[in-house]
């Protein structure tokens, strides 16, 4: 430990971190503690954290935004590989390797001899941002203080946050582990961690990316998404980045209940936990890019697709983002992309997104062929001949298990 003089930290002036910081210097022979916050849209819970992490013991903050890395390089390769891991659209997963590059990138600036994060050591954050801090700095000294010292528990935490008057925005009451960005936020911890306990989407407080669905408005409302090559590029006809879009799909979706995923999971670490999840965008996105993909994309392409965004899903669930596997299925994402151009409509209400309109120029879908209709472009006399080959086998089997069968 004495030969730890200088630490980069993780910092969001959360619990964790808060006590980290002071933790770090008993422990660590007064070391310095150099406090990076990645911003990654977690908005208010940046406002004070310079001066919080100064009075704390830090040298100094560095506040590096990240947001526009964050959707362009992250969220919207993983939205086009339609990953999602057992529902859950992977908020935390992806925003831990752009933070951690980060991280590093300062680290190495700064000439530190280790880089320290609040990760509990039951869960996954842990992995990935260690994962991805070995992608660049495989010889970084790690410091992890939930493996090490004697704190069992978020009121031990609270408890030891209390003798070193470090102020806290929580109380003993509202202690969800909780972590938010421009694309979610996490609830775990208190009542949640009884599986049989309802979440509380009613209480005031409870939910800050929307409402629930009950208090949702009585009427519909029609949005429309415009995407070229997988990426959205419009809300409602107004051209925007990906950012801006996520943040219009926030609002809309948040105030008509969208979003929300109360999911008991498997952790990397081997054991389940249950959370609840808002993320009333990236739900949105999520509906309306599939949508756009059943018209452009081809059946054959479409379910290898979908095979391989589980295994993407991993990928980013377990923490590696920065592996040759995941650089190969994004190689592959943005080659099924190149036709999914094209315009959606949809219609939100109370916690439903439903489907009102899909067009595309590299549409598939032949609505002459289709058509229960008359038509000039199918004969359905074709189908015998197509089956009689289709079915071959199963009428070679039945036959030869007829003969097994009277011999």
């Amino acid at each position: 430990m004495k030969d730890i003089k200088k630490v980069v930290l993780a910092y969001s002036g959360g619990l964790d971190t808060s006590i980290i910081i002071p933790w770090l210097k008993e422990n660590y022979d007064n070391c310095e503690v150099i406090a990076v916050s990645g911003n990654v849209g977690q908005a208010d819970e940046l406002e004070g954290l310079e001066e919080k992490a100064i009075k704390t013991g830090a040298s100094k903050l560095y506040i590096e935004d990240l947001t526009d890395e964050f959707v362009d390089e992250y969220i919207i390769p993983t939205v086009k590989a339609g990953a999602l891991y057992e529902d859950y659209m992977l908020g935390t997963s992806f925003a831990r390797p752009v933070i951690a590059k980060r991280l590093v990138e300062i680290a190495k600036k700064e000439g530190a001899d280790a880089i320290c994060h609040g990760c509990t050591g039951k869960g996954n954050d842990q992995v990935r941002f260690e994962l991805a801090i070995k992608a660049f700095a495989p010889d970084m000294k790690i410091i992890a203080p939930w493996r090490e010292w004697n704190i069992k528990s978020r009121d031990e935490e609270i408890d030891y946050a209390e003798a070193h008057n470090i102020p806290l925005k929580i109380n003993r009451q509202t202690n969800y582990s909780k972590d938010k960005n421009l694309w979610h936020l996490s609830h775990e911890g208190l009542d949640l961690e009884d599986a049989g306990n309802e979440p509380q989407y009613e209480k005031e407080g409870f939910l800050e990316m929307g409402v629930s669905p009950i208090n949702a408005p009585d009427k519909p409302e029609y949005i429309t998404l415009d995407f070229v090559k997988g990426v959205p590029t419009a809300f409602n006809g107004e051209k925007l980045s990906a950012k801006e879009i996520i943040y219009k799909l926030n609002e809309v979706g948040g105030k008509n209940g969208i979003g929300l995923l109360d999911i008991v999971e498997n952790r990397l670490v081997g054991m389940k936990c249950r959370g609840v999840y808002e993320t009333p965008g990236g739900a949105i996105l999520y509906a309306a890019h599939s949508y756009l993909e059943t018209i452009c994309l081809d059946k054959m392409t479409m379910h290898k697709k979908q095979e391989l965004a589980v295994t993407f899903a991993e990928l980013v669930y377990n923490g590696q983002w920065y592996t040759p596997l995941r650089e190969a299925l994004s190689a592959f994402v943005d080659k099924t992309q190149e036709t999914v151009t094209g315009k959606v409509k949809l219609k939100l209400y109370k916690g439903n997104i439903i489907k009102a309109g899909v067009w595309s120029d590299y549409s598939l879908y032949s609505e002459e062929i289709a058509t229960f209709g008359e038509d000039n472009v199918y004969n359905q006399a074709d189908a015998a001949g197509f089956i009689n080959l289709y079915g071959l086998p199963i009428s070679v089997r039945a036959k030869a298990k007829e003969k097994w069968e009277n011999k």
